[in-house]
């Protein structure tokens, strides 16, 4: 009976993937028997002990399909290679083929599905309405109106399916086009500039937890703290600008023992200079009695300037002192933000307020105006045609296409009732508040063509394909050169299409694969969240937090732009430093608040992203670190195997032994796999995880836990074991088209803005198997994605 119960428990750990031992069950043969003569022989030896109509491991039989015809069961084919060619089946300890049989049952697989796919293509279908998400409408209105307005204030935060917000991004609510319209009506008033009836403010919180000892990039050289913070001003005129400082919870401020200069700029140059001090001579009978204010030492941090409307970088800093190079046993720690735990030797920023303008005048000179007026009526009677000229060119540009005439007329209506009450300038101001809520600028529309019959594939149009286009790689509305090209109808052309994807990859637009493509796959958003135990990690900070941020940013944008390998991601012999973060890791010889290109030397284990504090963070608990989290986080973005979702009610780990010893992290492990309902999963994750425990909490080097000597050993699922980070990497890359099938099939669900199907991994395999010739370098990856069935074509409707 328990011989019964380990050969199905080994068929259902198979079933997920997992690593079950089953050491229990008597070999049959050795590890490998005779080579079969067909893949149906291969399946009947190793595949259908588990996989058949009895058991039925995981809803699988595969005694009862047929190999020979792979259209027959493509999704469960799919499923099958997937399996295989990572080697999780059949799973480690028992009868598995030799590397031969492998290659060759995958090759068969793979070679059939794709032939199969080739023949009757199946594009996929993505919704018809898709909206722009916030990241996307951001975006829009910058390129639109050359206005960069933080739409975060403004519109709801976008759900994340299949790793992305951008994917099934569908309908809108009542709620929701009330905060479309709001943002318009705010957005275009400051793009035309009108005049201000009113003042307005605006307030910008520096993070609590921001150590201010060290310079801030883009503030002045010989200034420490403080913030930079850009905004748009709504017109010509005198704003106030008041500082405010950070204070205790009783209200005193941080820091503050001796005077401090505060040194106000705008774009960079000064504009005023603050003088801070913690105490005054008294007033009355006793005039040189010394009464402390620490509660309105910056009262009188504030001053009225006169600023032209459009955008501007405010920046305030505090003049260095040279005491604050000093370092003394007293200050042990590089994290110095509160009064507790980090209590600030000197004063910090806590907030910029910006109210104005007072006195405003009409703007007549900002990019936007100089974007959005491409003629200035002389007289009346020249206004309705310039008026119409400006609406034509916005409404071409918001709607990725020429518009209609209907589309015109009804813009021009709004700018017609404008004017009967208001001058030009605003009422083009309401036209363009029209059409920033016209669902033709809110949403993507592919409709499908009337000639096309139901559920059939069809190549998208050069409209359709420049907007797919300009929102994969730039998450923003096509360029007038994009738009042009399509409008001629030869965005299709592989020598035109290709020249647009290389010229827009050069552009700085294409950050937004970093910033917005690359912040997602691997969970950068998360670190805001991050808060580890101040108590066990007293060193973090925010400073620590947006150092691993832009670490992760830069070597990803480096690898990109530089168009390298992919697989550097995995393998780079450098990273991006700043002092602070150089001493979180340990590296020497880096100076200062600026980021530079650092060589790492020997096995360094910082190489790539496997050893970068953002992604060790971001897969840890405040507390401690987690091999589950992590190891999920490599199977699923670095290895294309995600894990099942965990049971409910999962018990927590026990932090000790019933004899009172404090338990190491894999003690811990151990004892929660104990557990039948966990072990599958954790079998599985484990072992990858436990090669990252050399890295704590926040990604800082350690040798020792609990007293003991960190065992870094792991393996994959697989079976192949490794050391520590440097054998996980290695063991990693031996099988190298694993990482660049997962990073394709996250561009492609990112480029495609639906979550990918058994039908679209014929095209992920042509796609990582022609980057192969050139080394998998970044751009041929992303052409062949651009070029690629899921992104050229679409499955009409079932109902035309």
């Amino acid at each position: 009976m328990q011989r019964r119960w380990v050969v199905y428990l080994a068929c259902v750990f198979a079933a997920f993937g997992a690593t079950a031992s089953v050491d229990a069950v008597p070999r049959q043969g050795g590890t490998t028997g005779p080579a079969p003569e067909s893949p149906r022989g291969l399946i009947n030896q190793y595949c259908v002990g588990c996989h058949n109509d009895r058991i039925k491991s995981g809803g699988l039989a595969l005694n009862t399909i047929d190999v020979e015809d792979v259209r027959q069961q493509p999704e469960v084919w799919e499923k099958v290679v997937r399996k295989v060619r990572a080697r999780y089946m059949p799973p480690v300890g028992r009868p598995r083929p030799s590397e031969r049989e492998y290659d060759a049952f995958v090759g068969y697989l793979e070679t059939s599905l794709d032939k199969a796919a080739a023949a009757k293509p199946d594009p996929g279908r993505s919704d018809t309405l898709h909206r722009l998400n916030r990241t996307e409408y951001h975006n829009a209105i910058r390129d639109l109106l050359v206005l960069d307005v933080d739409v975060s204030s403004l519109l709801p935060k976008d759900d994340s399916s299949y790793g992305f917000d951008n994917v099934s991004v569908g309908g809108i609510s009542p709620t929701l086009l009330e905060r479309y319209m709001s943002a318009a009506q705010k957005i275009s008033r400051l793009a035309v500039g009108a005049s201000v009836k009113s003042p307005s403010a605006q307030v910008f919180v520096i993070p609590a937890d921001l150590t201010q000892e060290e310079h801030v990039e883009g503030l002045p050289l010989g200034t420490r703290g403080g913030a930079m913070v850009q905004h748009n001003f709504a017109g010509d005129g005198e704003y106030q600008i008041q500082l405010r400082l950070t204070r205790d919870r009783n209200e005193n401020i941080e820091g503050l023992s001796e005077p401090h200069q505060i040194e106000l700029s705008v774009d960079g140059e000064q504009v005023h200079v603050f003088t801070v001090i913690p105490q005054r001579r008294g007033e009355g009978p006793n005039p040189d009695q010394i009464v402390s204010f620490q509660d309105k030492a910056d009262a009188e941090l504030k001053a009225r300037i006169p600023v032209k409307a459009g955008p501007h970088r405010i920046g305030a800093g505090f003049v260095k002192k040279t005491a604050a190079l000093l370092e003394s046993e007293r200050k042990p720690y590089q994290a110095h933000f509160n009064m507790d735990r980090h209590p600030r030797p000197q004063p910090g920023l806590y907030s910029i307020s910006i109210a104005g303008p007072f006195d405003g005048a009409q703007a007549d000179n900002t990019p936007s105006r100089k974007r959005i007026f491409g003629c200035m009526p002389a007289k009346i009677a020249d206004e309705e045609v310039c008026a119409k000229t400006i609406i034509t060119t916005l409404t071409r540009r918001a709607y990725r296409r020429t518009p209609t005439e209907a589309e015109l007329q009804s813009a021009l209506g709004f700018y017609k009732e404008g004017r009967a009450g208001g001058d030009f300038a605003a009422s083009v101001e309401l036209a363009l508040r029209a059409v920033l809520v016209n669902p033709a600028f809110l949403f993507r529309v592919e409709k499908d063509p009337a000639n096309v019959a139901a559920n059939s594939p069809y190549r998208i149009g050069d409209i359709d394909l420049a907007s797919r286009l300009s929102f994969f790689l730039w998450s923003s509305i096509p360029d007038d050169e994009l738009l042009n090209v399509a409008i001629r109808g030869k965005l299709h052309e592989t020598a035109v299409l290709d020249q647009q994807v290389k010229r827009m990859l050069a552009d700085p637009r294409a950050d937004a694969l970093t910033n917005n493509f690359a912040e997602q796959w691997l969970y950068l958003r998360n670190l805001a969240a991050a808060s580890p135990d101040p108590r066990l990690f007293p060193d973090f900070d925010d400073n620590l937090r947006q150092a691993f941020r832009r670490e992760t940013e830069l070597l990803f944008a480096s690898i990109l732009k530089e168009d390298r390998s992919v697989l550097t991601l995995l393998t780079a012999d450098y990273t991006f430093l700043n002092e602070r973060l150089a001493k979180h890791y340990g590296i020497p010889n880096v100076y200062g608040s600026r980021f530079r290109r650092v060589a790492l030397t020997g096995d360094n284990v910082r190489g790539g992203l496997l050893g970068q504090g953002s992604i060790l963070t971001v897969t840890s608990y405040g507390n401690r670190t987690s091999p589950v989290l992590r190891g999920k986080w490599i199977l699923e973005n670095i290895l294309g195997a995600a894990p099942p979702p965990p049971p409910p009610n999962v018990p927590p780990l026990k932090e000790t032994s019933d004899g009172g010893k404090v338990l190491s992290m894999r003690e811990r492990m151990s004892e929660h796999r104990s557990n039948p309902a966990c072990a599958g999963c954790h079998q599985l994750m484990d072992p990858i995880g436990f090669s990252t425990e050399n890295f704590d909490a926040t990604g800082r080097w350690r040798t020792r836990e609990s007293d003991a000597n960190i065992d870094a050993s792991g393996n994959l699922p697989d079976g192949t074991k490794f050391e520590g980070m440097a054998g996980l990497r290695k063991a990693v890359l031996n099988r190298p088209e694993l990482f660049v099938s997962t990073l394709t099939e996250k561009l492609l669900t990112y480029a495609s803005g639906r979550g990918l199907e058994y039908y679209d991994a014929p095209a992920v395999r042509s796609i990582v198997r022609e980057s192969r010739a050139q080394n998998y370098r970044f751009s041929s990856i992303i052409l062949g994605i651009v070029h690629s069935t899921p992104f050229q074509m679409r499955r009409s409707n079932d109902h035309q």
